[in-house]
C-alpha cells in the first residue's frame, strides 16, 4: 500500500503535519498531490511514528477537492500547539489496506509544500526523474531510474496531474 507519515517541505526545511483537525478529506488532497488515487484514509497520533525537526502545519482543513494542502484551510506554517506524538499520516491505498510504511525523505525537497513519502514500492520509480530529448531543460520525456535501469513512463492513463507530479518533483511550478 501507500501510505505514511505526511511531511511538506517549507522555507527551506522539511516538517510535519498535526493532526488537529485531520480527516479524510485532507488525506484525499495528499494522496491526490502525490499523484495516488485509491481510498484515502486519515491516520493521526503518529501512526506511522514521530517525525522530527519543525511541525509546520496545523489545524488543515480541506474540502477534499483541492489539488494540494496549500488550498486548504490551515494554520500559519508555523503556527501549531502540537507535539510530534500528533503527526498526521495518510493511506492512499488503491489495493486491500496491507501495511507498507512510507518513508519520508525518499523525495527531494522541490517546492514550499510538496509533501515528501512515497511507498517503498515507487519511490525507485518517482525519486529522481529527468527530461530527456527536449529543446530545453523543462520539457521532454520523462524517464526515470528503475531496478538499476533507466527507462520511459509508458503514456497510458497518463494525465495532466501525473505532470505536474513530476513537475513539481524537478522544482517547477
Amino acid at each position: 500500500s501507500f501510505e505514511g507519515r505526511v511531511e511538506v517541505y517549507h522555507d527551506g526545511k522539511w516538517g510535519t503535519i498535526c493532526d488537529d483537525q485531520w480527516d479524510d478529506r485532507d488525506a484525499e488532497v495528499v494522496c491526490r498531490q502525490l499523484g495516488l488515487s485509491g481510498n484515502p484514509k486519515a491516520l493521526s497520533w503518529a501512526h506511522y511514528g514521530q517525525g522530527s525537526g519543525p511541525i509546520l502545519l496545523d489545524e488543515v482543513e480541506c474540502s477534499g477537492n483541492e489539488l494540494s494542502l496549500d488550498q486548504c484551510k490551515k494554520s500559519d506554517w508555523g503556527q501549531q500547539n502540537c507535539d510530534h506524538i500528533e503527526d498526521a499520516g495518510v493511506s492512499c491505498d488503491p489495493f486491500t489496506g496491507t501495511d507498507l510504511q512510507l518513508y519520508a525523505n525518499q523525495m527531494r525537497p522541490v517546492s514550499h509544500s510538496l509533501i515528501r513519502g512515497l511507498a517503498q514500492q515507487i519511490a525507485p520509480l518517482l525519486q529522481d526523474p529527468v527530461l530527456a530529448g527536449g529543446r530545453s531543460p523543462s520539457e521532454g520525456r520523462v524517464e526515470v531510474y528503475y531496478n538499476g535501469d533507466w527507462g520511459t513512463v509508458c503514456d497510458d492513463g497518463w494525465t495532466d496531474l501525473g505532470a505536474q507530479v513530476i513537475c513539481r518533483q524537478l522544482g517547477f511550478r
